[in-house]
């Protein structure tokens, strides 16, 4: 593939540089991301809509409690329970973190 070995070795060190940037690039949105999975019931930004439970501006801890609570089963729930378990805790806090960061809507 390559005929001199440096051409081989600066391959290799082109693409070692461009994975963390593009792992950069992906991790600055994953928050988001995350968080866009709650927005069928919670709304765009976690703004819900009528009796659902808004999470916009809602401090971090208090949504990673809430949470909590659903996992252990402590709060009944519909589909909370199944949900949060699919989450790691990073996960959890990156989506509450963001949730907390949004502006509520009026």
């Amino acid at each position: 593939m390559f005929r001199h070995p440096r051409a081989a070795v600066a391959a290799l060190a082109a693409s070692l540089t461009a994975a963390p940037a593009w792992a950069q690039a992906q991790d600055a949105h994953l928050a988001r991301n995350l968080a866009a999975t709650c927005a069928t019931c919670h709304g765009t930004n976690g703004n819900a809509r009528g009796d659902m439970r808004p999470l916009a501006g809602v401090s971090a801890q208090k949504t990673l409690a809430a949470i909590a609570d659903y996992k252990s089963g402590a709060q009944p729930a519909t589909v909370m329970h199944q949900i949060a378990k699919g989450y790691t805790d990073e996960q959890l806090q990156l989506i509450a973190n963001w949730f907390a960061a949004q502006p509520v809507k009026k």
